[in-house]
């Protein structure tokens, strides 16, 4: 973590959202990552991605694990709660804590090392309960903090640093949470910010489980010839499957597009994802769809990019509950202990 702050004092004429905020109210503190990268690039998505939203940062609660990618919650929304948790348990620690106060808008920051393989169970998990998150995964495919070693997400057959060949199958998170049952699944580059800052909206708008791969270079150990996870070789392989655009549901639907089939998708809360279609006859709708067409572009090195799969209809792990709308933390007495009658017809039905 850094303690390096930055000033307090803002230019008078930055522009401000809805709320009132610049989107220097939306920055963190100094960065001490490695100059160029990638996941800089995401955090200042993400802070593009809700001052546009008009996210009030003291309702969001940021959560990360152990790695380079769960340091970066530090350098984003520094007026929000955080919590960074143990190496994999991201997922757990904000369950409970969603489960405790709905309230809060839940952004879980996590590294492919951190998710693929210590807390690969936690990430299953997550998904397949529906929590209401959004999951950002940080994919350089190295140990970064542990200098280069290759994580469970390296393609096979590419190449570290040193000249090692990875010899192992990897793990594609996002065909993982596609299979577990998350609502809202998308890849991107951070490089990309034209793609990545609409995604990031629609996920943080979104009712249930939504993650997103990010593919995000480690200058240090990850970004050489012969890596699959480098800025030259993701900028040739991407293959973007739709343009995104996203529109409030308080706001009047402005856009423009060049000739193309458009597929329009309602979120829950009138919040409207707008899909302009790159690839023929592609269907975020269809989930076994987007499977197969992941694992076939996969077999021709292709990095699929996009929304890849998204339900507008789905149902949070407050749903599946069926709690009660008060959050769990501000239940008193009288809700929690009913009485004794509550507590004699509740035996009997036991009996």
């Amino acid at each position: 973590m850094t303690y390096i702050t930055k000033p307090k004092l803002h230019h008078p004429t930055l522009p401000k959202n809805s709320r009132g905020f610049t989107r220097r109210d939306y920055e963190g503190k100094v960065s001490t990552l490695c100059a160029g990268c990638g996941h800089d690039s995401i955090s200042a998505a993400l802070i593009q991605a809700c001052w546009e939203l008009d996210i009030e940062p003291h309702r969001v609660a940021k959560l990360s694990g152990i790695g380079c990618s769960s340091k970066t919650p530090d350098y984003f929304l520094g007026n929000s709660h955080g919590f960074n948790t143990v190496h994999g348990r991201m997922p757990s620690v904000l369950t409970g804590a969603n489960l405790a106060n709905r309230e809060l808008l839940y952004l879980g920051v996590s590294g492919d090392g951190d998710s693929a393989s210590i807390g690969l169970g936690q990430f299953a998990h997550a998904m397949r309960r529906g929590v209401n998150m959004t999951y950002i995964v940080e994919n350089n495919g190295v140990y970064g903090l542990t200098k280069g070693q290759f994580s469970a997400t390296a393609d096979q057959g590419s190449k570290s640093k040193k000249g090692v060949i990875n010899s192992d199958t990897p793990i594609d998170l996002v065909s993982l949470a596609l299979q577990l049952g998350a609502s809202y699944v998308a890849r991107s580059f951070s490089g990309d910010k034209e793609q990545l800052v609409p995604l990031m909206k629609g996920a943080l708008s979104h009712r249930g489980a939504a993650f997103i791969d990010v593919i995000s270079p480690c200058v240090a150990f990850n970004n050489h010839p012969g890596s699959t996870k480098s800025y030259e070789y993701v900028r040739a392989h991407n293959e973007a499957v739709n343009r995104l655009d996203f529109m409030p549901h308080r706001d009047a639907i402005r856009a423009s597009y060049s000739p193309g089939e458009v597929i329009e998708v309602t979120q829950h809360d009138g919040s409207l994802l707008r899909l302009r279609k790159l690839a023929v006859g592609y269907d975020p709708g269809d989930r076994l769809a987007a499977m197969n067409h992941i694992a076939s572009h996969e077999a021709r090195g292709e990095i699929l990019t996009g929304l890849l799969y998204v339900n507008g209809d789905a149902e949070d792990l407050h749903g599946h509950l069926k709690t009660v709308q008060m959050p769990l933390n501000r239940l008193g007495e009288a809700e929690l202990c009913p009485g004794v009658a509550a507590l004699a017809a509740l035996n009997a039905e036991l009996q």
